[in-house]
């Protein structure tokens, strides 16, 4: 059965705290989400501040293939008539072939938020319904509350529905507003709801009780056509139904068609997207799209994930666009390793007895302190030095590090470093405006002469975890330092009870692993290796 998608990220979803969208950013997000392949994309509510009147302004940009965009209302102010009201004026004014508007279906809101009767509510819902289908709108109704409404006074719900579908309402959709209906209850609802009412039903949760999902789900195995949400399950309070998952859950686990198995594979990086747009972290825990969605970490699941995914994973990574890893770590076993080797290209290259070893030194390294699980860079490292041992590119043989201040002006950090490499000693100084800077700055000038090659990496992220709190300033501290080459990414940690102790070892790391990484493709290196290794 085909599913219609209808997302409600730039209004429900930049509803949420934290979720903050330019007009940019929204026709960013409305074109990544046509190319996914939702079918309707709610813009928000045309003419209510000057954002969104810019973005109706700015429709024509946009170049839609697939998607079919709605603008977002009420019906008309009790006040008002309908020829004067211009929330409804906004609405028809917005250039878009779809409209969608909410009404009050909970007799509570009614009486206490517009202070009229029931009779007065439904005149209200029908002459804005029918206005908008008589200027050629597509037109969606929302029952906000319709479920507590229902439960309050089930026949004024349904009058309020039945209401909207004789003014001529294309879809009618049941939100449950509050997030706090279970699903065996809305359920219930929803069944006698697809007794009374033929045409498209839809529904719209919020993650109250953590049942949005659910309860979306539940929806379209009892009837619902038509299903409401948002990217990453942005929203208000605890947020709205999250179509990161109910897509993929009801295209491969029930069969029905929403955006197509193709389009499906675009799922994780558009929900990346979003979350950048709006500058959140998308959670690694997240079903389907998060980091940690088909990451495996014990040794057990390793193994059996090697044999046959299918024991540890319920779907395969690739249908929605995103791929398995393979934690390092105290709980890893032979198979991590091994496939931590294959993903490096390096699986053939060690024996058993040195993947055992190694295994037993990556433990050690864990209990020290050391996190090897986002330090893929260290892993690698250890991995090249097992198979290399013969390659020393440089030794310390000293560095001092002076940091001063001076009245109301910046910190200054000073380093002085000598090292020793196949053709004698290096010594520099560099100063920066912090100590780890000056550090990176001086090591690079020791052996740019000799290896010209690292200029190319560049520190792009830098953290510092206390690991025992408990003794203050004399903690041991975990740093862990993220480089880049533009072609891509790593990460070296050091661990110690001096912050810059431990950072100069995530450094030295990360230069280390770079030069036997073109020690394997680069004949220079290996001469200069060759020439160090006959000195020493």
């Amino acid at each position: 059965m085909s599913i219609l998608t209808y997302d409600t990220t730039l209004r429900d979803g930049a509803q949420g705290e934290k979720v903050s969208f330019s007009v940019d950013d929204k026709l960013m997000i409305v074109r990544k989400l046509d190319e996914v392949g939702i079918d309707y994309i709610e813009g928000g509510w045309s003419g209510s501040n000057p954002r969104d009147r810019e973005f109706f302004q700015r429709l024509g940009e946009l170049g839609l293939k697939h998607a079919r965009l709605a603008a977002f209302g009420s019906t008309r102010y009790p006040k008002n008539k309908i020829d004067a009201d211009p929330n409804v004026r906004c609405l028809i004014d917005a250039g878009t072939p779809v409209v969608t508007i909410f009404g009050k279906s909970w007799d509570l809101h009614t009486r206490r938020a517009l202070k009229i009767s029931e009779e007065e509510n439904l005149v209200i819902i029908a002459e804005t319904v029918k206005r908008l289908k008589d200027h050629g709108k597509e037109v969606i109704y929302d029952a906000e509350h319709f479920f507590d409404g229902y439960n309050s006074n089930a026949p004024f719900a349904l009058r309020s529905l039945e209401t909207a579908k004789k003014a001529g309402a294309d879809t009618l959709v049941l939100c449950d507003t509050n997030g706090g209906t279970l699903t065996t209850k809305l359920v219930e609802i929803f069944e006698e709801v697809r007794r009374r009412f033929d045409g498209v039903i839809g529904i719209h949760t919020h993650n109250d009780c953590d049942l949005a999902v659910a309860n979306s789900i539940a929806a379209v195995e009892h009837g619902a056509t038509h299903v409401q949400g948002t990217i990453n399950g942005y929203g208000e309070r605890c947020g709205n139904a999250n179509l990161c998952s109910i897509i993929p859950i009801l295209e491969l686990k029930l069969g029905h068609t929403t955006i197509g198995p193709e389009r499906l594979a675009l799922l994780t990086s558009a929900a990346s997207y979003v979350s950048e747009l709006a500058n959140l972290a998308l959670r690694n825990d997240a079903p389907f799209v998060g980091r940690s969605a088909f990451t495996h970490k014990g040794g057990v699941h390793v193994s059996a994930v090697l044999r046959e995914a299918a024991t540890y994973e319920h779907v395969s990574p690739e249908k929605v666009g995103n791929r398995r890893r393979v934690l390092i770590s105290d709980l890893s076993g032979r198979s991590n390793i091994f496939y931590k080797l294959k993903e490096k290209g390096l699986s053939d290259k060690l024996s058993d007895a040195a993947r055992r070893e190694l295994l037993d030194r990556i433990k050690q390294l864990e209990y020290e302190g050391y996190e090897l699980e986002t330090a893929e860079g260290t892993f690698e490292l250890l991995v090249r030095e097992t198979l290399h041992p013969e390659h020393v590119f440089f030794e310390l043989e000293s560095f001092k590090i002076a940091t001063e201040k001076k009245g109301h002006e910046g910190m200054r950090s000073t380093a002085t470093m000598t090292l020793r490499a196949n053709d004698g000693v290096h010594s520099a100084t560099a100063a920066a405006r912090g100590p780890v800077h000056a550090m990176d700055l001086c090591l690079r000038r020791c052996l740019s002469k000799l290896y010209p090659q690292i200029a190319d990496i560049r520190l792009t992220d830098y953290k510092v975890r206390v690991l025992d709190s408990r003794r203050g300033t004399a903690a041991r501290v975990r740093v862990l330092v993220e480089w880049s080459d533009s072609k891509r990414s790593w990460t070296t940690v050091g661990v110690s009870d001096n912050v810059l102790e431990a950072s100069w070892n995530a450094l030295v790391d990360s230069i280390r692993l770079e030069l036997l990484r073109l020690a394997e493709r680069d004949e220079s290196v290996d001469k200069v290796v060759e020439d160090y290794c006959w000195g020493v």
